[in-house]
């Protein structure tokens, strides 16, 4: 390996400083720009084919070239006879070489002419780009969360372009408020809802209609909210419209709600005028969910709350003059109720009520006189029981049956012993039916559906889970008969027919 003279060159220092303090960026990225264009200029001069370095002392500027030819296997295809050397060719120069090592040649200093100081430029420049535009991915990824302030520079196709300063910022127009117009040089506040590596630098995309931008308002506007002293438990919003948001204090010195409005209502006000006059309930958060739920609909008076957690539904009974005030101008108020509670709001009347009871009711009472052999009397106690299907009556504990007031031992066994005749003669006709109707195993396995509706599924040509997952809500109740599902019901029911349609997919794409 030949020795050359590295001379100091405190010009390089110079220019890695002044680049490296104009364009706000690490000074050992600017000497890796320069060690790139230099490697650019030497290949030029000695051949492409070469794997030419350059290293730039930190503390001199010195500038030390070399040619790197790696040493492979005797037995090696040699792919670049310029950048490799066999073993045994590598074995002359120093016996020490081993496979992987690289000979290193020194080579002399470039005088860099006018095309190589070119070169050298802009390889300098589109580097420095490059960490300028890390340095903003990484600084505004730190933001996604946040409110930002910006300035509109352009509007295109309905979406808005802000100058956040050291770069651009995009806010949709579906991420807009409805009937909100921005004209060049507004200033505009956003939440910024994601950043994204792009090549001509970081995409930042940005919200004012997510609930997320609402509860950071309140943060900025509500002191106790900030401090930590008050959360903001769950936000849902119709943009420009009307918003709910359930807080809950961790002082119980503390009234959340009071510490929401404000003096005169002026935190709320400041936060209703950024939202372009979006009317905001503030609900108290309760971990009783019944309670939490009768405060998200207000200003409705709710009189019962039937919670059904499997199904994740709630059943919401209110006086027949409340039902449309709990509903709200086209659903507004149930909707935003139930995104608040994470849960289904199914809102009814009084009325509405004890005529669905009665109709459940009547199918029960029909099913179980049918089923059972028994009279009027023993089927109104087994439904006033709380009882639904005959299986569980063949299911249930016997003892608990007897302490039915007016069943004894001997009645509770007796009934039990036809639901469980009546089960397994069901049972077994449906086994023979599901053979004569060629019933795929799959249909029955769907959850929310039982052995008749499966039955009636297949008598109608619905005899697998992917004919029924290609059926519609509004076809399967027809098929089934309005009284036997909701239109709710056949919608899940659906969806947990499809749900293996996108596993496959997703089986597919990793294969």
């Amino acid at each position: 390996m030949e020795n050359f003279e590295n001379m100091p060159r405190p010009e390089i220092i110079l220019v890695a400083d002044t680049v490296a303090k104009e364009k706000e960026i690490d000074k050992e990225d600017v000497f890796k720009a320069m060690e790139v264009a230099i490697q650019k200029a030497g290949r030029t001069k000695y051949g492409f084919e070469h794997d030419i370095r350059a290293n730039i002392d930190r503390k001199t500027g010195a500038i030390a070239l070399s040619r790197y030819r790696e040493v492979v296997a005797d037995d090696a295809v040699i792919e670049n006879e310029a950048a490799q050397i066999r073993l045994s060719d590598a074995l002359i120069y120093d016996k020490n070489y081993k496979v992987g090592d690289f000979i290193i040649d020194a080579l002399p200093p470039i005088d860099f002419g006018r095309i190589a100081a070119q070169t050298a430029k802009q390889v300098i420049t589109q580097k420095v780009r490059e960490a300028e535009r890390n340095k903003q991915y990484e600084e505004y990824k730190e933001k996604i969360g946040t409110i930002i302030n910006g300035t509109v520079k352009r509007i295109e196709f309905g979406n808005v372009i802000l100058d956040i300063g050291k770069t651009e910022a995009l806010l949709r127009r579906d991420e807009i408020i409805p009937r909100e117009k921005f004209k060049n040089g507004d200033r505009v506040r956003a939440y910024v809802l994601d950043v994204r590596r792009e090549v001509k630098g970081p995409q930042i995309f940005l919200s004012r209609t997510c609930p997320a931008f609402m509860a950071k308002l309140f943060t900025q506007e509500v002191p106790e909210i900030y401090d930590g002293i008050v959360d903001i438990m769950a936000v849902s919003r119709d943009p420009g419209s009307k918003a709910k948001i359930a807080v809950r204090a961790n002082d119980k010195t503390i009234d959340p709600i009071g510490a929401c409005v404000g003096l005169r209502g002026i935190r709320v006000q400041a936060v209703v005028t950024e939202l372009q006059g979006e009317k905001i309930d503030i609900v108290p958060y309760s971990e009783d969910k019944a309670q939490f739920i009768v405060s998200a609909l207000a200003p409705a008076e709710v009189t019962k709350v039937v919670l059904d957690e499997e199904k994740n539904k709630i059943e919401v009974v209110v006086p027949e003059e409340q039902f449309s005030i709990a509903i709200g101008r086209h659903g507004q108020n149930v909707k935003l109720a139930s995104q608040l509670v994470g849960a289904d709001i199914d809102v009814l009347t009084e009325e509405q009520e004890q005529e669905r009871r009665a109709n459940e009711n009547k199918v029960r009472l029909n099913r179980f006189i049918e089923a059972l052999d028994v009279d009027d009397m023993i089927a109104h106690l087994l439904v006033a029981e709380g009882f639904s299907t005959v299986d569980e009556i063949a299911a249930v504990d016997l003892q608990e049956l007897a302490e039915i007031e007016g069943f004894d031992e001997d009645v509770a066994t007796e009934l039990q012993n036809r639901a469980k005749d009546f089960v397994a003669k069901r049972n077994d006709e449906f086994v023979k039916k599901s053979k004569k109707l060629k019933i795929d195993e799959s249909l029955k396995n769907v959850e929310g559906l039982d052995q008749d509706m499966v039955l009636k599924l297949a008598e109608n040509g619905v005899k697998n889970i992917d004919d029924l997952a290609d059926l519609a809500a509004d076809e399967l109740v027809d098929i089934l008969g309005e009284g036997v599902i909701s239109q709710q019901e056949a919608n899940e029911i659906i969806m947990s027919a499809r749900e293996h349609w996108f596993s496959d997919e997703n089986t597919g794409e990793s294969e």
